[in-house]
């Protein structure tokens, strides 16, 4: 990575290399980042019927076993969301990003908010088209009323030494518009892990 890009370099991207829609407020851009806003789109963590989140393939169904523990719900701009304590929910920004293929995003809580006891942690790769998507978890000990659409994260960005190819390899959560639930079950990693475990416990 060369660096942290500040607002005369993001201000110099905007509307060639670097896409932010809508840019609601002159005041989202500011001196080393840019923050986003709530969107209106939200997976809530709930009590599912099964005994456990199943991240692993030897052990039934991965991708229904995780659908299964989120529930989707939408609020209008200006409405607000309860998020409880120790509860983590999936979200994505209000704005559509599509970055530059030398650029990569680390998204952070603005710090009045990380105050109340959020964290948020997300990183978009160089070459990433879609809304910022979001794993926002409440630590505090109360529950917490957010303001869909009110500026909670602020986006910093930094430019790699060389263009990367985004599309080269296939992508599990390219150009969505809405959260998306895990898609870990498709990491080739876990799907060769899981032929080491049928051949090491004689499974068909």
């Amino acid at each position: 990575m060369e660096g942290l890009l500040t607002k005369k370099e993001l201000t110099e991207l905007l509307d060639k290399d670097l896409i932010i829609r809508p840019l609601l407020d002159e005041d989202q851009i500011g001196e080393i980042g840019i923050d986003f806003r709530l969107g209106c789109n939200f997976l809530v963590s709930i009590q599912g019927r099964e005994p456990v989140i199943n991240a692993s393939l030897n052990s039934g169904n991965s991708e229904r076993s995780i659908k299964n523990f989120f529930k989707e719900t939408r609020r209008q701009i200006g409405e607000t969301f309860i998020l409880h304590p120790n509860q983590t929910i999936l979200s994505s920004s209000l704005e559509y990003v599509k970055l530059p293929n030398n650029c990569l995003l680390a998204l952070y809580m603005r710090s009045s908010y990380s105050r109340l006891g959020l964290t948020v942690s997300t990183i978009v790769q160089p070459g990433y088209c879609g809304c910022v998507p979001i794993e926002l978890t409440n630590n505090n000990n109360n529950p917490i009323n957010l303001t869909v659409g009110s500026r909670i994260f602020q986006g910093v960005f930094f430019a790699a030494s060389g263009k990367t190819d985004y599309f080269k390899t296939p992508r599990k959560y390219m150009c969505n518009v809405r959260p998306e639930p895990s898609a870990v079950y498709k990491d080739m990693d876990l799907k060769l892990l899981h032929e080491l475990w049928k051949f090491s416990n004689n499974r068909d």
